[in-house]
């Protein structure tokens, strides 16, 4: 079969990925929620572009909530015309919530198998990146069975300096101004003006589904370098495999890892549950979904590499973009299912239009274009053989 590329993954000199830049409505489908009492619920006739995500932001919901009321699975495919239930919370549950979270946290925490650090965050009442910074913590927030970590107080002042830390910046540049045209997305502008889909949101006070119409006049915000020189330190470096990226993909990777850090994100098990879910329901062989997953991530969604490369399956915007082409809709890399159905389409493709195997999983990591017109490169031949091997694990 004749390799064909309709769109290049991404450079061959970058950490290559497929993934799409939204940065917002991030309701994490695989976080464990408080478990409230419903009261009452009513009924949402799904519309083109909606997720779960999206919905549970809308109506105040959470997704495994809209889930379970639904029997959707672990995938949480919603299709147009759909009805759903959406489950509400009763007063008391509600309440009931600030109270837990003001009881001031331990001052260590010794870590027991099957510990993440957003599940300490969450069961802790304080925040994932809080526990990276008090403990020292590398940008994927890596712990390991036995080890003390220090679980920080939760008063205002400490979450409020936390958040700053990451994501706020000191000093801003002047924003600037853009008119929107036919076929602009915010995510897309994001990458032409070198900010990121979260920060253009923040500051056009668009909804959760970040929609915007042509001739609407959007404030770009500027980036500061001091800012960018603190979050790297803190959070995403700038170099990869000997590669140093640009200081405005730096950037974005950045404030990407701090929207994960402080959102909180699945566990690995839940987002192995996931890739292996998505991939059956796309017709991709889930041993193979499951094997790029874990050799791209580990499984772990607060994964950003230098590339901004984002997520599970390590997509980066560009690459995201042409999988929201390849499925119909804008895809929020993001958020977890989002974010393994771009990877998974990609696979997808890259599988049906490869000559084998083994150069769909080199087209992922290098991009199809450049495996077709280079070969692989030493670094693409190992990324294979590992994932060749993983998938045995996997099958």
């Amino acid at each position: 079969m004749t390799t064909v590329a309709p769109r290049p993954l991404a450079p061959s000199a970058a950490r290559r990925r497929a993934v799409s830049g939204t940065g917002v409505g991030l309701a994490l489908a695989a976080v464990s929620v408080a478990h409230a009492t419903p009261a009452a619920a009513e009924e949402y006739q799904v519309r083109q572009g909606d997720t779960v995500s999206h919905i549970a932001l809308r109506t105040s919901s959470s997704v495994a909530q809209i889930v379970q009321a639904n029997n959707l699975g672990s995938s949480a495919f919603i299709r147009a015309g759909q009805t759903l239930t959406i489950p509400r919370e009763t007063a008391s549950a509600t309440t009931a919530a600030p109270a837990a979270q003001a009881s001031p946290a331990p001052s260590g925490h010794l870590v027991q198998a099957g510990d993440t650090v957003s599940h300490l965050a969450v069961r802790y009442g304080t925040s994932v990146a809080a526990i990276v910074s008090a403990n020292g913590l590398d940008s994927r927030a890596m712990i390991r069975i036995g080890q003390t970590l220090t679980i920080p107080g939760t008063s205002t002042s400490t979450s409020t300096a936390a958040t700053t830390t990451a994501s706020t910046p000191t000093t801003a540049t002047t924003a600037t101004s853009y008119r929107v045209v036919a076929g602009d997305t915010v995510s897309r502008i994001a990458a032409r003006t070198g900010t990121t889909t979260a920060a253009i949101v923040a500051a056009n006070g668009l909804d959760s589904r970040a929609l915007i119409r042509i001739g609407q006049t959007l404030t770009i915000p500027g980036t500061s370098t001091s800012t960018t020189a603190t979050t790297t330190a803190t959070l995403v470096g700038n170099t990869f495999a000997g590669r140093t990226y640009p200081a405005a993909t730096v950037s974005s990777a950045n404030q990407n890892k701090a929207t994960l850090l402080q959102m909180g994100v699945p566990s690995t098990a839940e987002m192995q549950a996931l890739v292996r879910s998505t991939a059956q329901s796309m017709g991709v062989d889930p041993a193979l979904a499951q094997a790029v997953a874990f050799q791209e991530s580990g499984f772990n969604h607060a994964s950003v590499s230098p590339a901004n490369a984002i997520g599970t399956m390590q997509v980066i915007p560009t690459s995201g973009e042409w999988a929201s082409d390849m499925v119909g809709r804008e895809l929020n890399l993001l958020d977890p299912t989002d974010n393994v159905v771009a990877g998974v389409a990609i696979l997808r493709r890259l599988v049906a239009t490869s000559p084998d195997l083994s150069s769909a999983i080199a087209g992922y990591y290098q991009g199809q274009a450049s495996v077709s017109r280079n070969g692989m490169f030493s670094d693409t031949r190992r990324y294979v053989a590992n994932v060749r091997t993983l998938m045995s694990r996997f099958s």
